[in-house]
């Protein structure tokens, strides 16, 4: 056979992508306004009319040549001096530009840290549920993901469960706050604890557990929740982040890695990221977006913001009135709801009515399905209906007045 045994084991589409395919089928059938894609975390807000207006500006006034041409891997030095000043700013930080490398979106900086970092069955921590693409980046490299669950009911981080996992061959652990797909934002307290058993198992083990901190939804945060940086709380940090949620910006790919200027081996960690990005073939981040980063970097997203707030307040009320237990999110764009059945054939049930979730399974979250409300006001309105009587075949007792 052609296709090598390893990618045979990663398999097709992610659940996530088997159901928007299935979204579009049921549209052609029934009509778009007549389907409830939840499925898919695709920004349902417009990227802001300034990043727009500064894609025109640097296409009509720059130099075709340079904007389009090659600059040193890492990224534009301005760019990454531009990204640097922001983080210190905002999170008190004393980053550098060569501190940062702007890579092709938070996945693409994944898989740069861990193509870096791994060697063959070298261990990776990660909090279930989790981003189910994790065991395929980590397996990508030779790596062995290990899932500690979170705690019950919270989801937030179990301590005592990860401190037992460590061992000798645990080279990272990868961390999600705001969660996908729980939505949980993991406390301070928690994270500081954290970072006191890191520091205690290197000390122990003789090795430097590396903190790899996956942020594409780090601003999108409600009530007030505060969403810790990584790199003020344990010195072993690398910062993979993406525009693609807070700026609207999925299918552009611009994102990326912030290391912390504590970090052991940092100069030779530099250079090896530098490295694997090329090995990779991404080569640079792409040039243009660049660009529009170094203008758009500090944008207020708090339009944005309210926006998914109005969609998750409206969504919770919906699902608790019909008799559902969602978990109210703090953060990102997802609703983890209760299955009242086995997580699969819940999403079975809610096609039924049109309505499309993912499974918690494929996060390895059994008992549980991922609600997107990155979507407009009007569907989730529309989508009420479905949702009671989802709930009334399950024999949900309704809380409507």
């Amino acid at each position: 056979m052609i296709v090598s045994e390893k990618m045979l084991k990663f398999g097709g589409n992610s659940a996530i992508r088997a159901m928007f395919e299935e979204g579009k089928r049921m549209a052609k059938e029934f009509g778009p306004e007549n389907v409830y894609d939840f499925s898919l975390g695709n920004p349902s807000v417009e990227a802001p009319s300034k990043v727009n207006e500064t894609i025109i500006d640097l296409v009509k006034n720059e130099d075709s040549l340079k904007l389009h041409g090659y600059m040193p891997n890492p990224g534009y030095p301005e760019v990454r001096k531009k990204v640097a000043d922001s983080l210190n700013s905002k999170y008190n930080t004393s980053f550098s530009a060569e501190d940062i490398i702007m890579v092709v979106g938070a996945a693409s900086g994944l898989n740069v840290v861990l193509k870096t970092i791994l060697n063959p069955c070298d261990e990776v921590i990660v909090s279930a549920p989790y981003f189910m693409e994790y065991r395929s980046y980590v397996s990508n490299y030779d790596g062995k993901l290990i899932s500690i669950p979170g705690l019950k009911g919270s989801f937030q981080l179990d301590l005592e469960a990860i401190e037992k996992s460590i061992n000798k061959k645990t080279k990272a652990i990868i961390l999600n706050s705001p969660n996908n797909p729980t939505g949980v934002i993991y406390t301070r307290e928690s994270l500081e604890k954290l970072a006191e058993i890191l520091r205690r198992k290197n000390a122990e083990l003789g090795i430097d557990i590396v903190l790899v901190s996956d942020e594409p939804y780090r601003e999108l945060s409600y009530d007030g929740y505060e969403v810790p940086f990584l790199t003020n709380i344990y010195e072993n940090t690398i910062i993979c982040y993406s525009f693609s949620k807070s700026l609207s910006l999925p299918g552009e790919r611009i994102g990326y890695l912030a290391v912390s200027d504590k970090i052991a081996d940092r100069e030779k960690l530099l250079e090896c990221l530098v490295v694997s990005h090329r090995i990779l073939g991404s080569v640079n981040a792409p040039s243009l977006m660049q660009k529009v980063i170094e203008r758009c970097i500090d944008i207020d997203i708090t339009p944005n913001v309210e926006i998914y707030d109005a969609n998750r307040k409206l969504l919770y009320n919906i699902l608790i009135k019909a008799g559902f237990e969602p978990v109210y999110p703090a953060g990102a764009f997802y609703m983890w709801l209760k299955s009242p059945i086995a997580d699969k054939d819940f999403v079975d049930l809610c096609k039924k009515y049109r309505i499309l979730v993912v499974p918690g399974s494929s996060f390895e979250g059994e008992g549980y399905v991922r609600v997107a409300y990155c979507v407009s006001k009007e569907m989730i309105e529309r989508s009420e209906n479905s949702w009671f009587k989802v709930a009334e075949e399950l024999g949900l007792k309704s809380k409507a007045e």
